[in-house]
């Protein structure tokens, strides 16, 4: 008997994923999720620093605290919702993550806030954050079928596009017209309307096929067996790393991540005293960032349609790595020409990553087990993230020690070691995101 997926269909014609109830639900909960999160970025910085007057030192910490839960969680995230329903852990966190924020604005009015107060709060947010990252990525195939992964992955990247942008501003602007602490309640509501829609889902399928087109289980077998978590940790990683497709694509990605993570704090330097680029320009700059992510965003299944998939994403991940040549390029030109060039960076720069992610996201997807979502989702957030604070601190090391232009254009020519990685590889020659073949009727 065929089960309902919640996507309404016109004659034989699929009506798209605006009409399927499930996926609604889950981007209404993720936007939700999403603009909360962006908001929460802007708002415990300045918490720190203008209401708690926090050291440079503190301000570091609170800083790292947002990368340090990618590195511990990640695993145990991905076994726990390979064992259990994805939609319950993801509405768990995201009232947890309310409940946390709502402790601020109380400890502030009970004048118990302090910096480690701000610090243990933005430590546990960050946790549940990385477990529901984690969950939102990985409940999307048990929703959605294989050939609309695209689709749902581009739909999910604008909205986060969006809340990059408006969700920064809006974070700003809201700690200012309210007190400080009371400006959470706001991120409160939203991480509530965020648990409200997920727990709308209904569709969640338990036992879906696999990319080898097999029946899968409830839950992971491991857990079934009585498996203990570190064996079912060391299965995901067995997994990612044996899996050579997989491993190519989490390979890739670490790489971008890595070599951007060095030149961030390095462009900054540069834009600011090498450019001498005033900072109201600066925001303008960063701003087209923004932008570019949701060119991207709207551009991704298009070009998903026009170019095979493993040309599409080698064109991608080239094309971020010639883009960041552009900032040291600027040091050549005129002032007004050096804006241009920064602004057609980081626009194009931007778009090319979230086209290459979301077609990167759909492909890894569709090629894992349902049973094996989370985990293989957790290492690779476990690995890109985890490798960010390293590139970061490599990247000051390497601008102290040969000076911010040798140090973009090293970090913009080890980027190009993703494509050439891709390049290399079988995953050059696929041509789409792979659909699960339906089982043949047997023949009497």
């Amino acid at each position: 008997m065929a089960t309902s997926t919640g996507k309404e269909r016109v004659g034989d014609v699929p009506s798209g994923l605006w009409r399927h109830r499930d996926f609604r639900n889950l981007w209404l909960g993720q936007t939700s999720s999403m603009f909360a999160a962006h908001m929460v970025a802007v708002i415990f910085p300045l918490l720190a620093s203008v209401s708690l007057d926090a050291s440079l030192f503190e301000m570091g910490l609170l800083s790292a605290a947002g990368y340090v839960p990618y590195i511990g969680v990640s695993l145990f995230a991905g076994v726990w919702l390979d064992r259990k329903p994805k939609r319950a852990i993801i509405v768990l966190c995201d009232i947890a993550r309310a409940l946390l924020l709502l402790a601020i604005p109380i400890a502030w009015w009970l004048d118990l806030l302090s910096v480690p107060t701000l610090l243990v709060v933005a430590l546990l947010v960050g946790c549940f954050s990385v477990v529901a990252d984690v969950g939102s990525a990985s409940i999307l195939p048990a929703l959605v079928e294989r050939d609309d992964l695209i689709e749902g992955n581009s739909k999910l990247e604008l909205s986060a596009s969006s809340a990059s942008i408006a969700g920064s501003a809006l974070g700003g602007g809201i700690f200012q017209l309210l007190a400080g602490p009371v400006s959470m309640l706001i991120n409160t509501v939203l991480f509530a309307l965020s648990a409200f829609f997920t727990a709308l889902i209904r569709g969640e399928r338990k036992g879906a096929e696999g990319s080898d087109g097999t029946q899968g289980t409830e839950g992971s077998e491991g857990a079934e067996a009585g498996q203990s978590i570190w064996r079912d940790m060391a299965d995901g990683v067995a997994f990612v790393t044996g899996h050579v497709t997989v491993r190519t694509l989490v390979l890739t990605t670490l790489i971008i991540n890595f070599f951007m993570a060095i030149a961030e704090p390095v462009a900054l330097v540069f834009v600011t005293r090498t450019l001498d680029i005033p900072p109201y320009t600066v925001g303008l700059i960063l701003a087209a960032s923004g932008a570019g992510a949701l060119v991207g965003a709207v551009i991704a299944a298009p070009m998903s349609r026009l170019l095979p998939l493993g040309r599409l994403l080698v064109l991608t991940a080239t094309l971020t790595g010639v883009a960041s040549l552009l900032t040291p390029l600027a040091t050549l030109v005129p002032a007004p020409a050096a804006v241009a060039l920064m602004v057609a960076m980081y626009v194009l720069d931007a778009a090319m990553i979230v086209v290459y992610n979301i077609n990167v996201r759909s492909y890894r997807s569709a090629i894992t087990p349902d049973e094996m979502q989370g985990r293989m989702n957790a290492t690779n957030r476990m690995a890109g993230m985890g490798v960010m604070p390293i590139g970061a601190v490599l990247g000051g090391l390497l601008g102290t020690a040969v000076g911010t232009l040798p140090a973009l254009v090293l970090a913009s020519l080890g980027t190009l070691l993703a494509p050439l990685v891709l390049a290399c590889s079988h995953v050059r020659t696929v041509k789409r995101v792979p659909v699960p073949q339906p089982e043949a009727e047997p023949t009497a």
